[in-house]
Formats: C-alpha cells, sequence, structure tokens
C-alpha cells in the first residue's frame, strides 16, 4: 500500500510538472506575439520585424505569394501596412489558440488609409477595419512563419478599389 502511494505522489507530481511547463510554453508564446503585435500598433517596423526568424515566412493570404526573410517581411508587408494606415490599431479578439510554439488568433485591424500602398494606388483617405486570422510557427522564440487570412474583398471596397 506504501508502495502504491510513492508511486501514485511520483506520478502526480511529474503530472503537475508537465502541465506547469506546457503552461509556461503557452503563456511565453503570446508573450511573444504579444510584443510583435505592440511594435505594430507602436507602428515601428524595424521592432516588429525583430521578431522575425532571419528567413522566416510572411504570407498574405490574399497576395498569395510569401515574403521571406526579415528584412523583406519588415519591406513589404510591415512597413507598407504601417505607411498606408499610419494610425493603425492591431488586436486580438476573443482567446487564442496556442499549441507548443504554435498559435492561431481572431484580429481586428483599424485605421485610416491616409499614406500610399504602393504608386499606382494612393491614399484614400478612407476609414479601413477588417477581422483576420492569423497562424504564427515559433522557431527558437522568432516568428518562422506567419500566415494572414482576412476579408480582402471587404478590404478593397471600404478603401474604394
Amino acid at each position: 500500500m506504501r508502495r502504491l502511494s510513492i508511486r501514485l505522489i511520483s506520478f502526480l507530481t511529474v503530472l503537475l510538472f508537465a502541465q506547469l511547463s506546457i503552461a509556461a510554453e503557452k503563456q511565453n508564446t503570446l508573450s511573444i506575439v504579444n510584443a510583435y503585435m505592440s511594435a505594430w500598433n507602436k507602428h515601428d517596423p524595424d521592432a516588429a520585424a525583430q521578431y522575425f526568424a532571419e528567413n522566416g515566412e510572411f504570407l498574405d493570404a490574399s497576395v498569395g505569394i510569401p515574403q521571406v526573410g526579415r528584412e523583406t517581411a519588415r519591406d513589404k508587408v510591415i512597413k507598407l501596412f504601417i505607411d498606408a494606415v499610419p494610425d493603425l490599431k492591431w488586436q486580438m479578439v476573443g482567446q487564442p489558440i496556442i499549441e507548443g510554439d504554435n498559435i492561431a488568433f481572431e484580429w481586428q485591424f483599424d485605421g485610416h488609409n491616409t499614406g500610399a500602398w504602393a504608386p499606382e494606388t494612393p491614399a484614400t483617405n478612407k476609414p479601413l477595419s477588417f477581422k483576420g486570422v492569423s497562424f504564427i510557427r515559433l522557431k527558437d522564440g522568432k516568428i518562422a512563419t506567419q500566415h494572414d487570412y482576412y476579408d480582402a474583398l471587404s478590404f478593397n471596397k471600404q478603401l474604394g478599389w
């Protein structure tokens, strides 16, 4: 009986430590993504890009072509959005789903398009508000992949395109 109690206590101790480890890992993943989003909301493309792995991939599903590399993600995605919507606010909606280094979450993006997206797409000076979902995979504390899916039709209609 005593041997069974010791084994049970040992098993419960291991189980408790495993649960604590999983909780800490989830908190770490969430903390990294929250800090990344905070850099976007501070309108700092260099700070936001630092959360990407050197060869990280950013996929905007509406564009369909992955942007590979920290500098490419900074220049062709992060800076592009911050320059086009300098008052942007990007916030997580609801509870994210976290599994180890992977996180999926719904988000809301709001702001005013007062900057050009490109030479052929000047600012519309219109408000912009849309929702989407991001799937982010971390590796060694950096974003290895970020895939964003959102309602591009609504996005384009709001801008009058």
